[in-house]
C-alpha cells in the first residue's frame, strides 16, 4: 500500500517581535491576562508593507526544497493553506510557484482558517495517494496582522504571523498518512469571521467605517467549541487506529489556546511532555501553527514515532489526521537558511 510521508520540513518567521508588554501600550490588557488566558507571551509580526504572506510561503518552501535537496522543478503541485492571500487571485500557490521557479507545477490554495494546513494536508497525500504525483509541496502561511484591529484586546492579542511547509511523496514502507477525520460546520460562521471584502461586502466606505475587514470572533462561543471538536476528534482518530496513550509520541495541536490543547491532551490521555508547543513564542499563526512546531520538533521525531495533527478554525472547520513520521530528524543536517532569512 501507498501512502503520503512527510519527507522535509521548512519555516519562516518575521524579525519583529510583539511582546504582552508592547499591547499593553496599544490596548487596555496586560501580560498577566493574556498569558493566563492564551498561554502566549509574545508574537512574530511581518511590520513590511510589501511583503506579504507569498513571500513568507516562498522562505517556507525554499527551506523545504534545500533540506530535501531538490530543484523545485521536481514538485508536481503546492497548496497552501490561507485566509490572507496576497489577493483575491491570482492564488497565492500561483505566486509561490513564480518564486520559487516550480515550472513544472500546478496549484491552489486552501481557506479553512486555522485548519487550512490540515485540511491541505490532506489533500496533498491523497494526490501522491493516487500515484499521479510523487512530489507535493503544502504551505500553510498567514499575515493576520494584515487582519487584526489592534484596537480590540480581544482578538489582537491572539494572533501571530508566520509560515510553515512539508514535502509530501510516496511511501511503501508504512510511513505517512494513516488516517483522518475531517469535519465543517457553517451554521455559526459568523462567531469567527470577517465580513467585509468578499461579495456579499465588497470594499466600499461603509465596510471600512463599520470595521468589517477585520477578524472578528466571539470568544466564548468559539473556545466552547473548539475545546469539543479538537478533543472529540483527536480521540476519535486514535480509537479508529486502536491507539491508546502510550503509542502517541506527540499530539501536533493547532496553537489557538493553552487551554484548548490541554483539554485535548487530557483526552487523548496523554502528558503534556507528549504535546508541541510553541504558542507562547508564536501566538496563533492560522494556517501556519502545526507545520511550524513540526518544524520546531524535527530533530528529536524518529523514524516510526506516531503524531496525531489536530486543529479546530473558523468555518467550523476541524479534524484530525495519524501520521507515522518517516525519517530520523536528527540525521537532517542544520542548514544555513534560517541565519540567512534572519538577515533579509
Amino acid at each position: 500500500m501507498t501512502r503520503a510521508a512527510i519527507t522535509a520540513v521548512g519555516h519562516f518567521l518575521p524579525d519583529d517581535v510583539m511582546t504582552n508588554a508592547d499591547l499593553e501600550k496599544l490596548v487596555d490588557t496586560n501580560d498577566e491576562w493574556i498569558r493566563t488566558r492564551t498561554g502566549i507571551r509574545e508574537r512574530r509580526v511581518l511590520w513590511d508593507e510589501d511583503k506579504a504572506t507569498s513571500y513568507m510561503a516562498t522562505k517556507a518552501a525554499e527551506e523545504v526544497l534545500e533540506k530535501r535537496g531538490i530543484d523545485a522543478d521536481e514538485i508536481d503541485a503546492i497548496i497552501v493553506g490561507t485566509v490572507t492571500p496576497d489577493m483575491f487571485f491570482p492564488s497565492t500557490a500561483c505566486l509561490v510557484q513564480a518564486n520559487i521557479g516550480a515550472t513544472n507545477a500546478w496549484g491552489f490554495d486552501v481557506s479553512a482558517a486555522c485548519c487550512g494546513f490540515l485540511f491541505s494536508f490532506e489533500t496533498g497525500a491523497r494526490l501522491v495517494q493516487s500515484g499521479q504525483y510523487e512530489k507535493v509541496l503544502v504551505i500553510g502561511a498567514d499575515k493576520m496582522s494584515s487582519i487584526i484591529d489592534y484596537t480590540n484586546r480581544n482578538t489582537c492579542v491572539i494572533f501571530g504571523d508566520g509560515a510553515g511547509a512539508v514535502l509530501i511523496e510516496p511511501d511503501t514502507d508504512g510511513y505517512g498518512l494513516h488516517d483522518s477525520v475531517m469535519h465543517v460546520d457553517g451554521s455559526n460562521w459568523e462567531a469567527l469571521c470577517m465580513h467585509g471584502g468578499g461579495s456579499l461586502h465588497p470594499p466600499s466606505h461603509e465596510t471600512v467605517d463599520k470595521g468589517w475587514h477585520y477578524l472578528e470572533q466571539e470568544g466564548r462561543t468559539v473556545f466552547k467549541v473548539a475545546v469539543a471538536g479538537m478533543a472529540d476528534v483527536s480521540a476519535e482518530v486514535m480509537e479508529r487506529n486502536d491507539l491508546t496513550g502510550d503509542d502517541i509520541r506527540y499530539l501536533v495541536p493547532h496553537q489557538a489556546n493553552q487551554r484548548i490543547i490541554d483539554a485535548t491532551a487530557r483526552r487523548m490521555g496523554i502528558t503534556m511532555d507528549k504535546v508541541m508547543l510553541n504558542i507562547d513564542r508564536y501566538g496563533n499563526t492560522t494556517a501556519a501553527t502545526i507545520p511550524l512546531c513540526l518544524h520546531d520538533w524535527e530533530h528529536q521525531l524518529k523514524r516510526g514515532d506516531n503524531l496525531i495533527l489536530a486543529a479546530f478554525g473558523g468555518g467550523f472547520t476541524w479534524g484530525a489526521a495519524y501520521v507515522k513520521w518517516a525519517y530520523d530528524g536528527a540525521n537532517v543536517a542544520r542548514t544555513k537558511f534560517a541565519a540567512e532569512v534572519a538577515q533579509v
